[in-house]
């Protein structure tokens, strides 16, 4: 094989997967953040939804006093198999080529996290390439996915070690002081995987979740959807457990943003979502580990059909409806803006004492 392997010898398992609990987040917190708000002159409510979020994040962090200064987008790029059946306007050597990008800061991504003072951090988790990209994590599981309409994507242990190198991940963040951290991606042929593990996580029909991508003509289009339907119905994926329909039509990205999602609950980290990829993988997170969906955080609300169900599924209600498509984590970046601006009045809060205006009172 062309392509550089690492191969590293890890002991963790689907059992120890299993294993894992997570606490829920400081209730106490939560609700004492919430006082917060209500102390500040403003309408009650006034910050909608800001105010919740920030109470989620202190919840998880324990702490009032929150602080999400040290940020960063975590952006997981591997490639598909798939692509070998023209369900995608570009070749794999484009994933590579971004990710190169991505390591000097210079992708869409990189520039975004810049102005929101957050670092960037791309992994290649499973780029079909044998050369180390510069400014790029080298965290290899394989070199891409194999072609599920010929074979399953990846074997159940390749699954599980791209699950624990996302935990891992989180963890190598917790140790360096970041506070919050967003979910991102690159790979091309990532939207057919996305769309084929959504199809069976919520039994529909892929009609209903697939679309086009980065732009697929009707051709491509329809060739995609046959693509998943048939695998769907080879693999019988109705009728199977996540684990198996990670392992059989997802990719790395997809199985590495699934442990970032965990890491988040294992290590009290809030993670921003970015769009419909990071959806599924955080669909089939809360379906591997239940809870973790309480330190998971929604920011926008992407173009691709899947993304109406996946919310409705993981009862998450995206801030932003710009309709988005770019992946790379760029929606769940802009989310970092919005919350350090909520984040703000939350901090120098001017309270009713403070303008000899009494405080409104709730009622309900």
């Amino acid at each position: 094989m062309e392509c550089s392997e690492r191969h590293i010898l890890d002991k963790r398992t689907e059992e120890d997967l299993e294993k894992l609990k997570l606490e829920e987040p400081d209730r106490t917190i939560y609700e004492k953040i919430l006082k917060n708000w209500d102390s500040i002159a403003k309408p009650l409510d006034g910050m909608g939804r800001f105010e919740t979020i920030i109470a989620q994040i202190g919840a998880i962090l324990g702490t009032d006093e929150i602080d999400i200064s040290k940020k960063a987008v975590i952006i997981m790029c591997a490639d598909n198999g798939i692509v070998e059946e023209g369900i995608s306007q570009s070749g794999q050597e484009v994933t590579a080529a971004v990710a190169a990008q991505m390591g000097k800061g210079a992708s869409s991504v990189g520039k975004m996290a810049a102005k929101a003072g957050a670092d960037t951090i791309p992994v290649d988790i499973g780029i079909n390439g044998k050369e180390q990209i510069a400014g790029v994590l080298d965290r290899k599981i394989r070199c891409g996915t194999g072609n599920f309409n010929k074979e399953p994507a990846m074997t159940r242990e390749e699954a599980v070690r791209a699950i624990f190198t996302g935990i891992e991940l989180v963890e190598e963040c917790k140790k360096k002081g970041y506070q919050i951290l967003a979910t991102g991606e690159m790979g091309i042929g990532n939207t057919t995987t996305s769309s084929a593990v959504a199809a069976a996580l919520l039994r529909c029909e892929p009609d209903e979740v697939t679309g086009r991508g980065a732009g697929l003509c009707d051709e491509k289009l329809q060739r995609k959807k046959r693509m998943i339907i048939e695998a769907v119905k080879k693999y019988d994926l109705y009728k199977t457990d996540p684990l198996t329909v990670l392992e059989t039509v997802g990719g790395l990205d997809i199985a590495g943003l699934v442990g970032v999602c965990i890491g988040g609950g294992v290590f009290h980290i809030p993670i921003v979502l970015d769009g419909v990829i990071s959806m599924v993988a955080a669909l089939l997170s809360e379906r591997m580990v239940q809870g973790t969906i309480r330190y998971l955080i929604p920011s926008h609300k992407g173009k691709e059909p899947a993304v109406e169900k996946l919310m409705n599924a993981l009862k998450l209600e995206p801030v932003i409806d710009g309709r988005m498509a770019l992946g790379e984590g760029t929606g769940a970046v802009m989310m970092f803006s919005l919350l350090e601006m909520a984040l703000c009045v939350y901090h120098k809060r001017t309270l009713f004492s403070d303008i000899n205006v009494e405080q409104y009172e709730r009622y309900s």
